[in-house]
């Protein structure tokens, strides 16, 4: 990896108008940072990356740091994919500005949970899941995604309990079929709330 500094003169843009004068704006200092993979699988193109930005990197450090950033991009687009696509937040028709913030403010704990589990699914699936959901909830999941089986006394791994919420979404699970999405996710999670509630009202019958 290496990191230089660079002048990159932006574009001139016009105002909106045909003709006449088209304002230009001024120059933009930044650094670009450069990456190449070294030891790319067999068959594999290596990875090339020409990074650009207008924060400080004076040092190998911390162009590593700005590259470390830059490939977490992925999981905050999945993170908003969550909130947009899942969630739909984009269709909430609130009325007031306050009362948005506070709905927004819920379903972004929401989203970044249900993030986090799919997660940690996928790159550590072994996981305990009672790490990530309370007591009953997996054991709701688990009584619905196999019956006439008693509950075990240690939690399910997280990858198991993660294909459980998307079937309760729609995810059919085939072998053909790759990791749950996001749409089916959310479904089956609002199925899990509405059975962890009816669990909860029969206790108190």
């Amino acid at each position: 990896m290496e990191a230089k500094d660079v002048a990159v003169r932006q574009p001139v843009v016009g105002d909106g108008t045909r003709g006449g004068d088209r304002p230009e704006l001024p120059d933009i200092e930044m650094q670009a940072v450069y990456v190449l993979e070294k030891n790319s699988p067999d068959g594999e193109e290596a990875i090339e990356w020409m990074l650009l930005t207008n924060l400080p990197v004076m040092s190998y450090e911390e162009a590593c740091e700005k590259v470390l950033w830059y490939s977490l991009r992925w999981r905050i687009e999945m993170y908003f994919k969550v909130l947009k696509s899942g969630f739909r937040v984009e269709s909430c028709r609130l009325g007031h500005a306050d009362r948005l913030a506070r709905y927004l403010t819920v379903m972004s704990i929401v989203a970044w949970r249900l993030f986090m589990i799919t997660l940690i699914a996928r790159t550590d699936p072994a996981t305990p899941c009672s790490t990530l959901l309370t007591d009953q909830e997996w054991k709701v999941l688990f009584l619905h995604a196999n019956t006439n089986k008693p509950i075990p006394r240690k939690p399910p791994a997280i990858g198991t309990v993660v294909i459980w919420i998307a079937k309760l979404g729609g995810y059919l699970a085939r072998k053909s079929d790759g990791p749950p999405g996001t749409i089916s996710l959310w479904r089956g999670w609002k199925r899990l709330v509405d059975l962890s509630e009816g669990l909860k009202l029969a206790d108190q019958l």
